[in-house]
């Protein structure tokens, strides 16, 4: 009697102990990532988009409110997109972006470093990209780096790409790249997500770059590799920014400014390594139909 007693008290025990086992975590990947102990935005100042930018193309295409909310959006007409007043040698460049809802497809949303106006065909860039999506689907978030000309007619892409732990749609989230001479960052709201390291000067880029961000079509392949189209039965298609934040060495400043060390702490690995492994959706190190020759970082 008293063996079936304690029988049945174990496997309640059992039970309940995977049930909370599963129930914590479930928990955690509903929550976001683990606490990366440090949030880089927090250091850097708020300013209003005129303090850092200027419109480039498409002005009837972007407005700016009272509350420093910069609205630009693509229709049939045209595009939209945005340039800094200066450029960098370094530094951290975030700005907080919500995305506009339901069938995407085609379009693109970006925030962005380049020199690409100044070294056309051998340009280096640094890229955050928003890629539009059909309704039910989760937007991409793509990150690429560019070396000297890669990303023009000798396409060699550094792709990787990641869903989103929340609806990007619902609210303003805050995205950054974080440019040191030792490595590149890509964080989304403080939380690192990729680490591209510096391993020598033709696999990195060291030329300064003018920050930049844009809306536009780039249906040939920003939604399942051109599969879907932007469908203009839907404009316009807006994207917002606001909370720009831009602290970095521009390339007039002297030796007195001095770049960031780079790198992550042991709390931010972990959580880069929990974004990867639960929203990574392409690694162009890993991609077999790459050659592997023109990418040696990897």
């Amino acid at each position: 009697m008293l063996s079936h007693y304690c029988s049945n008290f174990m496997a309640a025990f059992l039970f309940f102990l995977v049930f909370v086992l599963a129930v914590s975590s479930s928990s955690t990947t509903a929550q976001g990532p683990p606490f990366p102990g440090y949030y880089p935005s927090s250091s850097v100042q708020s300013n209003g988009f005129t303090r850092y930018f200027r419109n480039l193309w498409g002005p009837q295409h972007q407005r700016l409110d009272d509350q420093g909310t910069l609205t630009i959006w693509l229709d049939s007409t045209s595009g939209s997109g945005f340039k800094s007043l200066h450029s960098y040698r370094s530094g951290y460049f975030g700005v907080a972006v919500k995305l506009q809802s339901g069938y995407t497809a085609g379009v693109l949303t970006s925030f962005y470093l380049s020199n690409n106006q100044y070294f056309p065909g051998n340009h280096d860039e640094i890229d955050i990209e928003f890629l539009g999506t059909t309704p039910g689907k989760p937007y991409t978030l793509q990150t690429n780096v560019f070396i000297r000309g890669s990303g023009d007619g000798n396409i060699i892409g550094r792709e990787m790409k990641f869903h989103l732990w929340f609806d990007p749609t619902q609210n303003f989230h805050h995205y950054a790249i974080q440019w040191t001479p030792s490595d590149i960052i890509f964080l989304v709201d403080n939380v690192p997500i990729r680490r591209y390291i510096r391993r020598n000067d033709a696999t990195f880029p060291i030329r300064p770059m003018w920050v930049y961000g844009s809306i536009w079509d780039a249906s040939q392949w920003a939604t399942e590799d051109g599969k879907y189209k932007a469908d203009y039965h839907y404009q316009p298609f807006v994207s917002k920014y606001r909370d720009f934040k831009i602290n970095g060495c521009t390339a007039e400043a002297g030796e007195s400014c001095r770049p960031g060390s780079g790198g992550l702490s042991e709390q931010q690995y972990k959580a880069m390594e929990w974004v990867q492994r639960n929203y990574l959706v392409y690694d162009y190190c890993n991609d077999p139909k790459r050659d592997h020759t023109l990418i040696p970082e990897c």
